[in-house]
């Protein structure tokens, strides 16, 4: 049986009172009678009422708070995701709390109770780990996901597979036919599986021989496992920023650059490494998008909408 979730409008109904008693109530205004007062309070408890703390905030009664759950602050791709959602919240005045999921979908799930007890009732989940919907969907609040698409939950996601092929697309019209991959380890659903996936996809479709590594996402792990290549590879594709700043280090030490293509941008790899191709995959957008989503949800539009964000090769 599904759980309802129960509004202002609600308990009034079952208290046979107006919605503006209800509020009062629920702010403590003393000047409700304390007969009124235990009324409304006994049938919220009974039946588990829960105010839209953002909701509320939002009208200036309390302080507006906006759980976020993100994979790695370490991935550059998150951190220009989160920047660009930062901006937006501090400009409605709403204040964050952040917390790390490190790709396990428990720890997921022990964040949404966390924030459920401490009646924080909106919420943005990163979701580049594999992430059960059923987890997702029990949650009673506002909730906006990003990087996948899931059809009953609102969410804004990338296009990782289209942005692989293309830049796999754009270094075989150069000419290239060893195309290197670093990429990372498959518990990255999207950054990791579906973008390898695609580069796995592309050398089948062109009779390419594939040659890829898969790590964990930092510079490190680039420089360490650019070396496990098998040679000779004549371009590098890498799944990340953090992977091509790593990977062009370890060439450079080897004095054996060659073309390289990343998604992301990185103004200082893009200034001192020549024949770099970068493809600009929409973090920001992504992180504006989630947040106006999740400010039409807390204004009561509760229409789950599916936003793909779309990239640029540069």
């Amino acid at each position: 049986m599904t759980e309802k979730n129960y509004t202002i409008k609600d308990i009034a109904k079952l208290c046979q009172v107006g919605k503006s008693t209800v509020s009062r109530v629920l702010n403590h205004d003393p000047k409700v009678s304390e007969e009124t007062r235990k009324k409304i309070q006994a049938v919220i408890d009974s039946v588990g009422f829960k105010p839209n703390r953002s909701a509320r905030a939002m009208r200036g009664v309390q302080e507006p708070i906006v759980g976020i759950i993100v994979s790695k602050l370490n991935s550059s791709g998150e951190s220009q995701t989160l920047r660009a959602m930062l901006t937006a919240l501090y400009r409605q005045k709403i204040t964050p709390i952040i917390v790390e999921s490190q790709f396990d979908e428990k720890q997921v799930a022990h964040h949404l109770n966390l924030f459920k007890q401490r009646q924080v009732d909106s919420v943005v989940v990163f979701g580049f780990s594999p992430l059960s919907e059923k987890i997702l969907q029990q949650w009673r609040g506002n909730m906006v996901v990003i990087a996948r698409y899931f059809k009953n939950i609102s969410c804004v996601y990338y296009d990782d597979q289209g942005a692989i092929y293309a830049l796999m697309d754009k270094l075989y019209a150069q000419g290239h036919r060893h195309i290197g991959y670093l990429g990372i380890h498959d518990q990255d659903e999207t950054t990791g599986r579906l973008r390898t996936q695609s580069y796995l996809n592309f050398c089948q479709q062109h009779r390419l021989s594939p040659n890829f590594v898969l790590t964990e996402l930092d510079i490190d792990a680039g420089y360490q496992h650019c070396a496990r290549l098998a040679q000779p590879f004549d371009a590098l594709l890498c799944a990340t920023t953090s992977l091509a700043v790593g990977a062009v280090k370890y060439l450079q030490e080897q004095q054996s650059m060659r073309p390289l293509a990343y998604i992301g941008q990185n103004p200082l790899l893009e200034h001192f490494v020549p024949n770099l191709i970068s493809l600009n995959f929409g973090y920001e957008q992504a992180g504006n998008r989630a947040v106006a989503l999740l400010l039409e949800q807390i204004h009561g539009n509760k229409t789950v909408q599916q936003q793909l964000i779309s990239f640029q090769l540069s």
